[in-house]
């Protein structure tokens, strides 16, 4: 796996998959206001490319631009489908190259996002995390239900509750989240658990609720917009869903648990080197 940082890295990475790519690109929108990125879309459209964007129409705030860019992506050959209005919202950021290469990333695809706030991606090419992921995106193109087993991804509301509930308790040693909305009830009983058992807990962030054993320090240096829980410096959870029950419950959410090492040593350094430049 390959971790993508922001703002260090910027839109480059994205960029160049898309220009790169052979066959096809199928990508999630929530945001988009990088022009850069959509143009990309289109030339990669324009050299025959099966180019498909699913793209949330449940963002009510931003329906008007959305729109302008669903006519925009539509009148040059990417083929464009629009969500369901079943959940409050579609809030997934993933994007597949050649179906063969995964995006999974927790940031949209906006200049804030990228340039101005911390921010994660992996990049992964495991063919059945990318078949996985396929699966995911067909099912909520098609509207149809989502497939009853996802043994490697996160997924709200199907799964995301069950799955880091036995994360967060899961650990003996040390939980590291980047979480700047933590207010779920549940997860944070969870965390006071593993306090009480020793474990050390830190958050940059913010919670909902004190909790002695729990660390919390707020990010200074840059707006936060990632969701991720290293644990025991072995394991790490990221993705689009904060633990905060309308993510967990109500929104279409994706994120992933691994192990992988390049991953979980990536998350951690930059976790330590976020948390060292903290102030009280």
């Amino acid at each position: 796996m390959r971790v993508i940082i922001q703002p260090r890295d910027g839109i480059e990475p994205l960029l160049e998959a898309i220009n790169q790519a052979q066959q096809s690109v199928e990508i999630i929108i929530y945001r988009l206001d990088r022009l850069e990125i959509e143009q990309a879309l289109v030339a990669a459209a324009a050299r025959g490319l099966h180019v498909h964007a699913l793209i949330t129409h449940t963002n009510k705030e931003d329906l008007k631009e959305i729109k302008k860019l669903e006519k925009r992506l539509a009148e040059r050959n990417v083929q464009v489908t629009r969500t369901a209005e079943d959940l409050v919202r579609y809030h997934s950021k993933v994007m597949i190259i050649d179906r063969r290469e995964l995006f999974l990333l927790t940031f949209n695809f906006t200049f804030l996002d990228i340039h101005h706030s911390r921010s994660f991606g992996v990049v992964a090419q495991d063919p059945v995390l990318v078949d996985e992921a396929l699966r995911l995106f067909e099912a909520d193109v098609e509207r149809r239900k989502l497939p009853p087993e996802l043994p490697h991804f996160v997924v709200s509301p199907l799964n995301a509750r069950e799955k880091l509930s036995e994360y967060i308790l899961g650990a003996q040693k040390q939980l590291l989240i980047y979480d700047s909305k933590l207010s779920d009830a549940q997860m944070i009983k969870h965390l006071e658990n593993r306090a009480k058992a020793g474990v050390d807990i830190k958050v940059i962030g913010a919670m909902d609720k004190r909790v002695k054993g729990v660390k919390v320090k707020k990010l200074p240096l840059f707006r936060l917009h990632v969701q991720a829980i290293i644990r025991d410096g072995k394991e790490v959870f990221f993705g689009s869903q904060s633990l905060r029950k309308v993510e967990l419950d109500h929104r279409r959410e994706v994120g992933l648990i691994t192990d992988d090492a390049e991953a979980v040593n990536s998350f951690f350094l930059m976790f330590e080197l976020d948390w060292g430049d903290l102030i009280d």
